[in-house]
């Protein structure tokens, strides 16, 4: 089947699904939780100098929305021997690397899978703090949303969600293999991201309009309102933001819309913005070395433009528009042998109207070509084995 034809076929359904919708958000009591060490689950520690299943190059890591697994996808190759595939836990979303240690971790509906890069096995399935009330798919299924891991690995930090008013950033300490503290956040995030020196953690509260800023020391919460366009409309409101990149100096940037990135500083709350002219319904976004790459999925809300990929010098302001088939998710920069760069553009869009696969952007001249993955591939990072 074609991917226009998936879009087709799912776009109703999706429009049903109102990405931003209903009512809108209230002021929450933060509520924090310290647990004393513990070991729930033991992680092994990974081999100074583990066996390594493919020789030393860039690959990347997908979560499978509608399934149970993560794909490790080797760029370089086509068709079905391009990817493997590796069952994690049900409907996973958030994924991180930390490759010293040759470790992944994702985010999973029924807990947080520690997984051995070295031999592609999961070493562990740990239960959050704040277990889902049920395992589902979907946008709005309950779980582990957003991931990151702490700069030097030693901790992941999780966002957890129970419904749409309620989540959690949960922390998970590596050494111990057990989660040990919890804090109240913003609405639904889908992202989390850190500081580069490990100094802050943020999740990125889609339905309430903030960036949840977390001392990792004291999980102390503070949120940061987002709301460039306004917060009319509350839950059924458009113009929310979904994901987000650091900059080398701990900045966050935040695409609104396809119009603006909001550039905010964590440590003090102030802002300002860069003009975008992709005009199209912004989720996925990172960095490639000086470039914002951010993921458009087409006409919604006060953006009325079609699908694409938004390649934003940081430097001087220069932005280059690659047009996408339908609507992707996530996106991750990534480097061939030869030194090209490309964008790789995960096909699982939240709404369900993407597409089983990835599409490569080169950056250069925006050719593309695409590579199917099974399972509808949401959240992509890329990585360099060890």
């Amino acid at each position: 089947m074609s991917r226009r034809a998936v879009l087709a076929l799912t776009g109703v359904a999706g429009l049903a699904l109102a990405g931003c919708t209903s009512e809108s958000p209230v002021a929450q009591t933060s509520s924090t939780t310290r647990l004393p060490s513990a070991s729930v689950t033991t992680v092994p520690t990974a081999s100074a100098e583990p066996t390594v299943s493919h020789s030393p190059s860039n690959f990347l890591l997908a979560t499978l929305a509608h399934s149970d697994g993560i794909a490790r996808i080797d760029p370089s190759k086509d068709g079905s021997g391009a990817v493997e595939v590796l069952t994690v836990g049900a409907a996973p979303w958030g994924i991180g690397v930390h490759a010293a240690s040759n470790a992944a971790f994702v985010a999973t509906a029924e807990g947080l899978a520690v997984v051995d890069l070295a031999h592609f096995t999961r070493r562990a399935l740990v239960p959050y703090l704040h277990p889902a009330p049920n395992i589902s798919q979907g946008e709005y299924r309950p779980g582990g949303l957003g991931l990151a891991v702490s700069p030097d690995g030693s901790a992941v930090y999780v966002a957890v969600g129970l419904n749409t008013e309620t989540t959690y950033l949960e922390v998970f300490d590596v050494a111990s293999g057990a989660f040990t503290g919890s804090v109240r956040v913003g609405w639904r995030p889908f992202d989390v991201v850190v500081d580069p020196k490990g100094a802050w953690v943020a999740t990125i509260d889609h339905d309430s309009f903030t960036v949840t800023v977390v001392d990792p020391k004291t999980l102390k919460a503070t949120p940061h309102q987002i709301a460039p366009f306004g917060t009319e409309g509350g839950l059924a409101s458009w113009e929310k933001i979904h994901y987000a990149a650091v900059e080398p100096d701990g900045s966050i940037l935040l695409p609104v819309q396809g119009k603006v990135v909001v550039r905010l500083n964590p440590m003090t709350g102030t802002s300002s913005t860069i003009p975008s002219t992709a005009n199209s319904h912004a989720h996925g976004t990172a960095l490639a070395g000086g470039r914002l790459l951010t993921v458009g999925t087409g006409s919604f809300g006060n953006a009325d433009g079609d699908p694409n990929l938004s390649v934003l010098d940081l430097a001087t302001g220069e932005e280059r528009i690659a047009p996408l088939d339908v609507p992707h998710e996530t996106v991750a920069g990534w480097s061939d042998a030869s030194g090209e760069e490309w964008a790789a553009v995960a096909g699982g869009n939240t709404r369900d109207e993407g597409w089983d696969g990835i599409t490569f952007v080169r950056l250069n001249d925006f050719q593309q070509r695409q590579l199917p993955v099974p399972g509808y591939p949401q959240v992509v990072v890329s990585y360099s084995s060890l």
